[in-house]
């Protein structure tokens, strides 16, 4: 890759974090659960993407480790996310169908 690609690829990246810190600054609570399990449902797109990528033949080793990080990273979103949106939605039950769960 020539220097122009990398500084071009380098902006881009900047401006999508800059981008994401202002959007999710500006979403309001109540929303969180739903942005949250739509967060979920991309990083599953992610995690086939990675896998895809760490597992392709006569490819790099660089490639084929970078695969296997974002595996890893989008596993630990995927889990991650789940565990918090399940736990948020816990505290929307009632009392009466919180004990009709433990029988």
């Amino acid at each position: 890759m020539d220097a122009q690609t990398i500084i071009f690829l380098s902006f881009i990246l900047i401006l999508s974090i800059f981008l994401g810190f202002e959007l999710i600054s500006k979403v309001p609570s109540i929303l969180h659960t739903p942005l949250m399990s739509g967060s979920n449902a991309i990083s599953g797109i992610t995690l086939v993407g990675a896998l895809v990528s760490a597992g392709l033949s006569n490819s790099p080793i660089l490639s084929t480790a970078l695969g296997t990080f974002a595996v890893a990273l989008a596993t630990i979103n995927v889990v991650g996310g789940y565990l918090v949106t399940n736990r948020m939605l816990k505290m929307f039950t009632t009392k009466d169908s919180k004990k009709g769960e433990k029988k």
